[in-house]
């Protein structure tokens, strides 16, 4: 059984499709902690709830972004799951944590990459005049969401759409694409190959 640690900045709706799915069995993993970056997340009540470990690092705490990180590096070896999941984790890893834990990592955004990385993506998607949008599940890297991709589900944009229906619309595929892809990687199916993600048999 994989052991799994979760980090996230917010609501932790993810974070939720994710205990969901383990605790009917869809997912054959342990979630072991919940790292975040804001000690008023209600990510937090979701862990707490399910008897999940929480580890808090304030970013408003630290003096600077370098102090930050190393502490976040050091709490990330001290828990040294199989797989970190960064659902609404709202904070680019450092170099150093990306090459330590490369292949270890996923992470889930708002928009069918490579279109659309960083923040808002779902309003950067309306703006544009897409006629679809959606989700990618995607290994994490040194840069802003090009790592190799694993999963991605589509959803329409309509003319009427604002970015608060695009992001309703997209969420509801994110808590389908985001269990399916820990699945396939606690059941060792996925095999990454360059920038290619091969789904085993």
């Amino acid at each position: 059984m994989k052991r799994i640690a979760v980090l996230a900045s917010g609501r932790g709706s993810n974070f939720q499709a994710i205990l969901d799915r383990i605790n009917d069995g869809y997912i054959k993993a342990e979630i072991v902690c919940l790292i975040t970056d804001k000690p008023g997340a209600y990510s937090i009540k979701r862990a707490d709830k399910a008897g999940i470990a929480v580890r808090i690092l304030d970013f408003d705490s630290f003096q600077s972004r370098d102090e930050y990180n190393e502490n976040l590096h050091e709490t990330m070896m001290e828990i040294n799951p199989d797989l970190f999941v960064l659902a609404g984790y709202m904070r680019l890893l450092d170099p150093k944590t990306a090459k330590e834990f490369a292949g270890k990592m996923i992470n889930i955004h708002p928009a069918i990459l490579p279109a659309f990385t960083g923040l808002h993506a779902q309003k950067q998607a309306i703006d544009y005049g897409v006629k679809v949008a959606g989700c990618t599940v995607h290994f994490v890297d040194e840069g802003m969401d090009t790592g190799p991709i694993i999963l991605q589900h589509v959803v329409p944009v309509f003319f009427e759409d604002d970015e608060e229906s695009l992001t309703k619309r997209i969420l509801k595929e994110e808590h389908i694409a985001l269990p399916n892809a820990l699945r396939l990687f606690c059941e060792d199916k996925i095999k990454i190959s360059g920038r290619k993600v091969k789904i085993l048999d």
